[in-house]
Formats: structure tokens, C-alpha cells, sequence
């Protein structure tokens, strides 16, 4: 079973522009690695992996960022390749199948960004979190919610936290 939480991060302006450069600079990674699957037609995560992990270390992604880009794009391949098999696009050769067969999968700039606790830890005590960027490490961001929420993500948080951009969400 997956509990979600939500909190708001307090940011001031260099924070806000950090966050946001980091999502865009894994998504802009994503759809790289994406184009590289779609052309090589290597989807699982560890293959993929093999041809993209240093150009993406090279990129100036974390070796945990890489990964979870890696394995977003690996996710992303394996739902629209089970929406195929259970015939939500159509039969071969239908135009709704054919489009979504013909092209790599893109991932909009503002797109949700995994984050595991080599990536994010959270100090409940001080109300803030550190978090990997691409400008680097931030420090002592501040973060609120609602009090059942924050209780919540104390007593059961476990496995990764996702970035989203609130007016990606609709928040």
C-alpha cells in the first residue's frame, strides 16, 4: 500500500530557481535517455542503464539522480508497452497506436523527479529537509503541511519522496 503526503516547500528565490532548474535538468535528461531507448529499442532499466549512466553523470546528474532517470524512463516505456498488449490504443496499425509507437516518450520540463534518502532527508524536529539539486546540496529548506500530514509523513514515511512543481499539480 502507498501513503502520500503532501507538503509544501517554503522556498525563498535562489531555492525556488534551484528546484526548479533541478526538474528541468532530469526531465531534459529523461527525454535523452528516452530518445536513446526508443532509438536502440532497450527499455528495461538495468540495459538502458548500460548506454546512458555516464553521459548522464557527465551531464552533472548525481550517480542517485541518474538512476532514478534511468528508471523514470524505464517505468514510462513499460506503461505505454502494457497499455499496447491490453489494446487501450487500438488494434496494429490503428492511428491513436501508431502515433504513440512512432516517437520517444517526452517528459514535460516540470515533471515530477524521484528522490530517495541518498537524494532527500527530512529533519521532522527542525521542520526542514536537505535535498540534491544540479547546483548542489541544499540545506535547512523549510517545509509545512497540514499537522495530520506532517504526522503522517513522520510515523510511516519509507522509500522515495517526488519533487512537483505546484503548478505542474494543479496545487
Amino acid at each position: 500500500m502507498k501513503i502520500v503526503v503532501q507538503v509544501k516547500l517554503l522556498l525563498d528565490a535562489v531555492q525556488a530557481s534551484a528546484l526548479a532548474a533541478t526538474l528541468h535538468g532530469c526531465n531534459e535528461s529523461a527525454d535523452w535517455v528516452s530518445r536513446i531507448a526508443f532509438e536502440r529499442g532497450v527499455f528495461r532499466e538495468y540495459a538502458l542503464r548500460k548506454h546512458t549512466y555516464a553521459e548522464l553523470k557527465a551531464r552533472g546528474l548525481g550517480a542517485q539522480a541518474a538512476q532514478h532517470v534511468i528508471k523514470k524512463v524505464a517505468d514510462a516505456y513499460a506503461a505505454l508497452h502494457a497499455t499496447i498488449r491490453a489494446g487501450n490504443l487500438g488494434k496494429p496499425g490503428s492511428k491513436r497506436r501508431v502515433k504513440a509507437e512512432s516517437k520517444p516518450i517526452a517528459f514535460r520540463p516540470d515533471a515530477a523527479q524521484p528522490f530517495d534518502d541518498r537524494c532527500l532527508s527530512w529533519n521532522h524536529d527542525a521542520g526542514t529537509l536537505s535535498i540534491w539539486t544540479t547546483v548542489g546540496r541544499m540545506k535547512d529548506v523549510r517545509f509545512a503541511g497540514s499537522s495530520d500530514q506532517l504526522k503522517t509523513l513522520r510515523e510511516y514515511r519509507k522509500g522515495e519522496s517526488d519533487l512537483v512543481h505546484a503548478t505542474a499539480c494543479g496545487c
